[in-house]
């Protein structure tokens, strides 16, 4: 297990989660979203779908998974990080003594019954791929401390990370 970080910001307006998730010290290359509405989701893509904002989402890449969700009187984020992020960021960190470790994952089949409308991969030209060609991960979040994992972040890499 390595050191990470976990930390959150809260009451967001919309203008500022737009600014956060447009920042390159986040949207590393390569980065992909995954965003939800109450009557569908965007699938997985390499580039920021033209209808965000959604009411929750996220953006993961091989540092950092970082989420976001509409609450009353604003975003919430929270950031799941291999590293520590720079201070102008602004989030505050989660009481905790945070390790994580990489693990393998799936995606479900694009025409998985659970998505009645679909769900969709798509790369940087918003051309369809197969779940396959996204090297997808878990990375697990655990407080050293208790021993347990609180965290499961989507992340990408290739079996020699």
């Amino acid at each position: 297990m390595k050191n990470g970080f976990v930390g959150v910001r809260e009451k967001l307006s919309l203008e500022a989660l737009q600014t956060l998730v447009g920042d390159q010290r986040i949207a590393i290359a390569p980065s992909y979203y995954f965003l939800r509405w109450s009557h569908r989701v965007s699938g997985i893509q390499m580039q920021l779908p033209e209808e965000f904002p959604s009411l929750e989402g996220q953006l993961f890449n091989a540092e950092l998974e970082l989420r976001w969700k509409y609450r009353n009187s604003g975003y919430e984020v929270l950031l799941l990080s291999k590293s520590l992020p720079s201070s102008e960021l602004g989030f505050s960190s989660v009481p905790g003594e945070w390790e994580w470790c990489d693990r393998h994952a799936h995606f479900y089949d694009a025409d998985e019954t659970k998505f009645p409308k679909g769900f969709t991969y798509q790369d940087a030209n918003g051309q369809l791929v197969s779940p396959k060609a996204i090297p997808v991960k878990q990375r697990y979040f655990r407080d050293s401390q208790t021993a347990t994992i609180h965290f499961v972040a989507l992340t990408v890499g290739n079996d020699h990370d």
